[in-house]
């Protein structure tokens, strides 16, 4: 039996944003920064920043360069993320991901791609390849106890809800 209790979600127009500075590379003149494709959308699109065709053939993987550096204010990370289409579609996924992008890194961001497909896949320049998350972090500090609170579950893990 299930008891139905009343309540109320106001959703509101309230968007946070914040403003990151980025850095076109040499390799990404002509490309797109970083850009969200719906309204709506969580992540901004990544475009292969390479300078002619890469084949990735099944079961490869390698680093794509985007074109582009950030400057995350401090406080703040980027998740680089897989594309649900390209991984759909041809098996191609980002390798660690979520991809952490911290906020004192400036180096290029790099995407590390792999083809879990059964065909090769051809990586062109301008081609989405992955989705940039931005969002904050919070910092943790341990308290280290002898004892933990306990819990129903308790110390149950990997399928233990069968």
């Amino acid at each position: 039996m299930f008891l139905l209790l009343p309540w109320t979600l106001e959703i509101m127009d309230n968007r946070d944003t914040i403003t990151v500075n980025i850095k076109r590379l040499p390799h990404g003149e002509g490309l797109p920064l970083p850009a969200y494709m719906t309204e709506s959308a969580a992540g901004m699109d990544i475009f292969a920043a390479v300078s002619q065709d890469v084949v990735l053939g099944p079961g490869e993987r390698m680093v794509v360069p985007s074109g582009f550096a950030l400057e995350l204010p401090a406080g703040y990370e980027a998740q680089v993320r897989p594309r649900s289409g390209l991984a759909l579609k041809a098996g191609v996924t980002v390798l660690n991901s979520p991809g952490t992008i911290d906020a004192d890194y400036r180096g290029e961001v790099g995407v590390i791609l792999v083809n879990l497909g059964r065909d090769p896949f051809v990586i062109r320049r301008g081609e989405r390849i992955a989705q940039l998350v931005v969002g904050r972090v919070l910092r943790v500090n341990w308290e280290l106890k002898g004892q933990l609170g306990d819990t129903q579950r308790g110390e149950g893990g990997y399928g233990h809800t069968r």
